[in-house]
């Protein structure tokens, strides 16, 4: 057999098994009794139902993950790269059109299978632990516009990475890469007038007791607040939000307007006061930079395979070429990618904790950070106690719990 081929199912399953392990630890480690520190925010009525919430999703989740994974492995084996491959060059056109075709077909294959699984985690799911606000109109309104978009953006950096990969040969991979990250960049920056705006309304935030009192934090941390908006958050979930998006003169401060309903004015400002302590920290710069290296060791172990003979052979494919290239690369990149993530998320809860003691430490308050940890908790039925393997291979954010013991162990000077 293929040792391509061998390679690609050993990770496809291990991958599934590593996710089913750590998926059941977590489900066993949820605790029948609610952590001392939390009784001030969930009634035994609420922390049942945040287990009862844990334990559905996961479950449906491990359903999902069985049932994609198998159809993956069986559209290997029977050969459906490269009846895809046979449509996309069937219209004849050049290179870097028929791969645009094909890695469309396959993501619109990929979002069709998921569709099922997206409305029943939307429409039966979140309905039932009260947190869908979803209508119909606007799943459709989202799932059409993000076609879309992604038609759009996706395909204008598939064009620039193919066209690079086909035109040059020993630096190509250098060329995708930083042309790869300009788009990318550029994007990140529009994002919050052109793109964010097709989903959601930003409203500026209304003069009045909140907004006098995030203007006087700012400047007290010599902080530019370029916009301060609410988004409506409640036409699609109940769940509680708070984020800093762009940079330079598009940064701005977004709240849901569910947060803004649920916290009191100094809940706010501490969460206000997290979120500027990543920029004030450098994480922002730190994760861009980390996330251009990574981009570009993806790259350049892209380079290493493409058209690789056996490795085409392996997906049954009948002919050579640098878009089914980017595609294989991805099954084989999947080990790195998951070592990766793990760094990343290490890294990411350590800046989540260096961001709570800025919050607490420039707002001179340690309760209502903590006050506000456990109302998101509480409003978004989060896990309390996750095991720590699924913290380590998953969690971006370390655990409530730990952040709380984290801040009350904070000492002011």
């Amino acid at each position: 057999m293929n040792s391509y081929l061998i390679f690609v199912l050993a990770v496809l399953i291990f991958s599934e098994i590593l996710d089913l392990a750590t998926k059941i630890f977590n489900l066993k480690s949820l605790l029948p009794e609610l952590p001392e520190i939390f009784r001030d925010t969930f009634d035994a009525e609420k922390y049942e139902k945040s287990q009862n919430y844990t334990k559905v999703t996961t479950k449906f989740s491990i359903l999902k993950s069985l049932i994609l994974t198998t159809l993956t492995i069986v559209f290997i084996l029977l050969g459906g790269f490269n009846f895809v491959d046979n449509f996309a060059r069937s219209f004849e056109l050049n290179s870097i059109f028929t791969g645009l075709i094909f890695t469309g077909t396959l993501i619109l294959i990929s979002s069709v299978l998921s569709l099922p699984f997206t409305l029943y985690g939307t429409f039966v799911i979140e309905q039932k632990f009260g947190f869908n606000k979803t209508t119909v109109k606007t799943f459709i309104s989202d799932l059409i516009k993000g076609l879309i978009l992604g038609a759009l953006i996706g395909g204008i950096l598939l064009s620039i990475v193919l066209w690079f990969f086909e035109t040059f040969k020993d630096l190509a991979w250098v060329y995708a890469w930083v042309s790869f990250e300009i788009v990318s960049l550029f994007l990140t920056f529009l994002a919050p007038i052109l793109i964010m705006p097709l989903f959601n309304k930003f409203t500026p935030l209304s003069e009045g007791k909140l907004k006098t009192a995030i203007e006087t934090y700012a400047k007290q941390q010599n902080f530019k607040l370029q916009g301060i908006f609410t988004m409506d958050g409640s036409k699609r979930s109940s769940k509680l939000n708070a984020f800093f998006t762009g940079f330079g003169k598009f940064r701005r401060i977004v709240f849901y307007d569910t947060l803004i309903e649920k916290m009191t004015t100094e809940e706010i400002i501490s969460v206000l006061a997290h979120e500027m302590g990543h920029y004030k920290l450098k994480h922002i710069t730190k994760r861009i930079f980390t996330s251009f290296l990574t981009t570009g060791l993806m790259f350049f172990v892209l380079s290493l395979f493409l058209n690789n003979k056996e490795l085409f052979e392996a997906f049954k494919m009948e002919n050579i070429s640098v878009y089914g290239s980017l595609v294989f690369f991805a099954f084989l990149y999947s080990p790195i990618e998951l070592i990766l993530g793990i760094y990343e998320n290490i890294s990411s809860r350590k800046h989540e904790f260096q961001a709570d003691a800025y919050s607490v430490t420039s707002t001179k308050t340690i309760e209502t950070m903590v006050s506000a940890l456990k109302k998101l908790s509480a409003e978004n039925l989060s896990n309390l106690t996750p095991h720590p393997f699924y913290v380590f291979l998953n969690y971006s954010h370390p655990p409530v719990l730990q952040r709380i013991q984290a801040i009350q162990e904070i000492k002011f000077s």
